[in-house]
């Protein structure tokens, strides 16, 4: 109960959706804060992130799942493994979709959703990007003949539009209980994987073709110094190549000047702490297809 007396509600809640549809995007909206990294490419999200929004009675933890897709590498197989694992353990599923960008695809997300048979609210995301806003009703009309959505509810994740009412639906969904966090926790993502994570979107967001999924960032150390309010962090970027690997340093190491820099500055805004960030680039030929890069890695897939 709150202090009011009033019964809280607490909850576990699944994002999922094809790559690139504006999960992540959806989910530090709802927050009102960053816990799961951006980028304009698809897969971006590796790793189930939850993120926790409070506020007075009611607990929603939000799951952001990697883009559901056909996994080509062991770790993309690990990847979508671990979305659909979530599933089974949720209280209600927001399939996010793309209504710019309508694919056979979303078949599949569809038969996933029939086939746990959890509550679901459809967010048809990216409706500011519509060229015909009158193709929105017949979207709506087509989808809810198609399964018994919980609720239907076209937004605009970037611009903050329709998002209230995804959580008004929500809370119709959410059962009673206590919550699981302190108010005031916004993910329970360890400090090196938020770290790592805000490091490989500035390389997703410095890059340019196949560089990004070839990277994986490792938190080596960090070190707090209290009376200087000051984080030192060491972390490695590996790549497959040692050509990605000379792509990523740049010239004279400018590229690399510039993903620290983006990284720190990000950083220090989320954290709230002066940092000091040493990055290193080193090669780890075929990291994606061996259980044992990976595990040293210490990606959580396992």
């Amino acid at each position: 109960m709150t202090e009011s007396g009033e019964k809280t509600k607490s909850g576990v809640v699944a994002l999922i959706g094809l790559p690139n549809v504006g999960k992540s995007t959806l989910l530090n909206q709802l927050l009102g804060t960053k816990v799961s990294i951006v980028s304009p490419k698809p897969q971006t999200t590796r790793f189930n992130i939850r993120g926790i929004y409070t506020k007075d009675h009611l607990q929603i933890i939000f799951v952001d799942t990697p883009g559901i897709h056909e996994p080509s590498s062991l770790f993309n197989q690990l990847m979508v493994k671990q979305a659909l694992q979530a599933l089974e353990e949720v209280d209600a599923i927001i399939w996010v979709m793309d209504v710019t960008n309508r694919v056979p695809e979303e078949e599949k997300i569809l038969e996933i959703i029939k086939k746990v048979g959890k509550p679901t609210l459809l967010v048809m995301n990216k409706i500011d990007l519509m060229s015909n806003k009158n193709e929105l009703l017949p979207l709506i009309d087509y989808f809810s003949k198609l399964y018994n959505f919980s609720a239907i509810i076209p937004v605009s994740a970037l611009k903050r539009d329709g998002l209230e009412r995804i959580l008004i639906e929500l809370e119709k969904l959410i059962p009673e209980g206590p919550f699981f966090y302190e108010p005031g926790y916004v993910t329970d993502l360890p400090l090196k994987l938020l770290i790592a994570e805000i490091i490989r979107e500035k390389v997703f967001l410095s890059t340019y073709q196949e560089i990004p999924y070839c990277v994986a960032v490792k938190v080596e150390t960090i070190e707090e110094i209290p009376e200087r309010n000051l984080l030192r962090i060491q972390a490695t970027i590996f790549v497959e190549r040692d050509s990605q690997k000379g792509i990523i340093v740049g010239k004279q190491g400018r590229m690399l000047k510039k993903i620290g820099t983006l990284a720190r500055e990000e950083l220090e805004y989320l954290l709230k702490k002066k940092i000091y960030l040493e990055l290193w680039v080193k090669t780890l030929e075929g990291w994606r297809e061996r259980e044992s890069h990976l595990r040293r890695l210490g990606l959580p897939l396992f």
